[in-house]
């Protein structure tokens, strides 16, 4: 993606999850910049960590005793609780010179589980500070480490690369001198010398499809960065092989068994049918009602809430045939779904006078 597309896909992250979004890209493509503007269109405070020139002690703090008790000096930069919103920007975290500091930084990179903060050594981070991290890929060009794949598994994966059109613009805004603009208007290809493909190697794991879920859940990205995304976190094969079965189940129709076992888990996708898909829900529906209508307290209220969930005519429709069911009669009949059953049932009976 490039540098527009992936400030977007920042500010969604770091606004609505938890998780550690990792920038890579090549030298000059304007990941820190990047960063940096989206921590002003956010409305946060930046911190910037030059993890290349920092060692532990600047980063867990200075030990100190009082009386028999160790206790770690709080590092200048951490952002208090009392401070404003704060982004702290892990910069070259592949760059770290010594091996301990790239393991001081482990935890702090992590994302907190459920109901806890992120932690640097005995310092505690407030939830409303976030961390963003940035690296050049290690394709053999930089002077960087090789990041294991327990430290890869807790970021998200951003990859960014050059991108022409989107640089003009950032040029023509910031009044970039007029002949550098109309030379590489003339010669794009001069603009970065195009660097290795960026792959770090991600695979699918437990935590990956967790964090993949969170961001199904929380974010909403533009369809055609989603696998981008996806395969940052999983790799490319399995966020492939994930979206082309999303896409398959959408163009499947909801099943009955669904509907009166799972209706949380299937509302939306009713409600976002296509009407022949809905058809299939609805025949099969009746059909399965008609073979088998005994049901349980929770199967008639998920029956109920799929009908007030549709479009009045098929409403009408699907009550009208359950009706000729005399076991599921009885069960729309009930008081307590008279605010859902009564006026199509009253509508129903109008048609036929």
């Amino acid at each position: 993606m490039n540098i527009s597309q992936m400030k977007d896909v920042l500010a969604e992250i770091l606004t609505k999850t938890n998780l550690t979004p990792c920038v890579v890209g090549h030298r000059g493509v304007g990941k820190s910049a990047g960063i940096k503007q989206v921590c002003r269109e956010i409305n946060r405070d930046y911190v910037a960590l030059r993890l290349g020139q920092m060692e532990v002690g600047d980063l867990v703090g200075i030990p100190y005793r009082e009386g028999k008790v160790m206790h770690w000096s709080q590092p200048s930069w951490w952002p208090d609780v009392d401070a404003p919103a704060t982004i702290v920007h892990c910069d070259e975290l592949n760059r770290a010179q010594q091996e301990d500091t790239l393991q001081a930084i482990f935890q702090f990179v992590e994302p907190p589980v459920e109901c806890e903060q992120r932690r640097l050594h005995t310092h505690v981070l407030d939830q409303k500070h976030k961390v963003v991290v940035s690296i050049n890929p290690p394709d053999g060009t930089y002077q960087v480490a090789t990041l294991d794949q327990a430290l890869l598994d807790r970021m998200v994966m951003i990859y960014v690369e050059t991108d022409y059109n989107c640089w003009a613009r950032y040029a023509k805004e910031q009044q970039f001198d007029e002949t550098v603009q109309q030379f590489l208007s003339a010669y794009p290809n001069l603009l970065a010398k195009p660097g290795a493909a960026i792959d770090m190697q991600m695979a699918p794991t437990e935590r990956a499809w967790e964090m993949v879920s969170t961001l199904r859940r929380c974010c909403r990205f533009p369809a055609d960065l989603e696998m981008e995304i996806y395969a940052g976190i999983v790799g490319q094969e399995a966020a492939v092989s994930f979206l082309r079965w999303s896409r398959e189940q959408k163009e499947r129709p909801v099943t009955a068994r669904q509907v009166l076992d799972g209706w949380n888990d299937v509302e939306a996708q009713v409600k976002q049918q296509r009407d022949d898909l809905q058809a299939v829900t609805l025949n099969d529906l009746v059909t399965t009602l008609e073979v088998d209508a005994m049901l349980t307290l929770s199967q008639e209220q998920n029956l109920v809430a799929y009908i007030d969930a549709l479009p009045r005519d098929l409403k009408f429709g699907l009550v009208k045939a359950l009706l000729k069911t005399p076991e599921v009669a009885e069960i729309l009949c009930k008081d307590d779904y008279d605010a859902v059953i009564l006026e199509t049932i009253e509508s129903i009976s109008r048609e036929a006078s």
